[in-house]
């Protein structure tokens, strides 16, 4: 009998065959107008996120839904409180689940109101009370701010949840930065609410080292959406003055994170299912390989959907075949999870 290995792979996912033409005709695009588009560090991070709302950046304009409203949670500091973002279902019907969202934007750009279209999706498709937290953001507000506006948040859901949105806190995800955040904050529960149980983290192509020194991102130098001198001044907006040993904290990193014993701390003895989805031309695809991986080998259930040819960020931009295939997945997972925790 030939030797078979432990470990499998459909490697066809990663070839440059497998890419199609509608992805390389986006891309071409993308990395048009990264390369003519204006930079947040250039124009100013005031500046920048008024061009944002204007459409005068390389990003797609926000969409502002009227089912939104606006709301906020406790924080741990006197005298504040954290916006979110809610959506619940348009069917008026009881949600079975709060879905927590962190967005993306390297810890600098965009705002917890630029996710609407997100949070309708959860909450129509999947029956659940969608919120987006609006955590303090970088330069202004850099490492540790946003990731305690996360851990407040989740903590308070878990807590309070159920009085509040009539359902309990069962699903996190994040984008990018919001995919760091989304980690973190799933590990932090499960220390600090070690009771609770979520039944899915959700982290499309998520940062989860800040160090910068994968193999993939420290040779993506192509300006395609981001690339890794683009990281690199995202990163340092959040984690300023911080080395690269103390970029390895798993406070900082959750790559780094000991997901092993984590685990067997807990009272379900695993880490909870995780949907991880990253694109080939993505600078962050060995974050996502990795970070899976490693959730695997702590005995969590880890999908993971590669994109052929995607670059980062590619499930905002509407309308193209690659983005809705990744949403669609992210649906029926929640869904099954749903299914599996009733």
């Amino acid at each position: 009998m030939p030797i078979t290995s432990d470990l499998t792979l459909d490697a066809t996912k990663f070839h440059p065959s497998s890419v199609r033409e509608e992805t390389t005709k986006i891309n071409t695009y993308l990395e048009d107008i990264t390369t003519k588009g204006p930079r947040w560090d250039e124009v100013g991070i005031a500046k920048y996120r008024e061009m944002r709302e204007t459409g005068d950046t390389p990003l797609p304009v926000p969409v502002y839904l009227s089912a939104a409203r606006d709301a906020t949670v406790p924080s741990r500091d006197a005298g504040r409180d954290i916006p979110v973002r809610v959506i619940v279902p348009e069917n008026g019907q009881p949600s079975k689940g709060i879905f927590l969202h962190f967005h993306g934007g390297g810890f600098v750009l965009a705002t917890h109101k630029h996710s609407d279209n997100t949070l309708k999706r959860y909450a129509d498709a999947c029956q659940l009370a969608a919120i987006s937290v609006g955590y303090r953001l970088a330069p202004e507000e850099p490492y540790p701010a946003a990731i305690h506006d996360c851990f407040d948040a989740a903590e308070y859901l878990v807590d309070r949840g159920e009085l509040d949105y009539g359902a309990k806190l069962l699903f996190v995800g994040g984008e990018s930065a919001g995919g760091c955040l989304t980690a973190l904050t799933a590990f932090h529960l499960m220390r600090s609410r070690p009771a609770h149980k979520l039944a899915g983290v959700i982290c499309p192509y998520g940062e989860f080292d800040l160090t910068l020194g994968l193999p993939q991102v420290t040779s993506f130098t192509r300006p395609l959406v981001v690339n890794v001198a683009a990281l690199q001044r995202f990163n340092d907006a959040y984690v300023p003055g911080m080395s690269i040993e103390e970029r390895r904290s798993a406070s900082v990193s959750p790559l780094y994170e000991d997901m092993q014993a984590l685990a067997l701390s807990s009272p379900t003895k695993s880490l909870p299912p995780a949907l991880f989805l990253c694109g080939t031309e993505d600078p962050l695809l060995d974050d996502t390989l990795l970070m899976s991986m490693k959730w695997m080998i702590a005995g969590g259930e880890a999908v993971v959907k590669i994109y052929p040819g995607a670059p980062h960020g590619f499930t905002v931009f509407p309308g193209i075949k690659v983005a809705e295939e990744a949403a669609a997945v992210a649906i029926q997972f929640v869904n099954e999870k749903l299914t599996a925790n009733t």
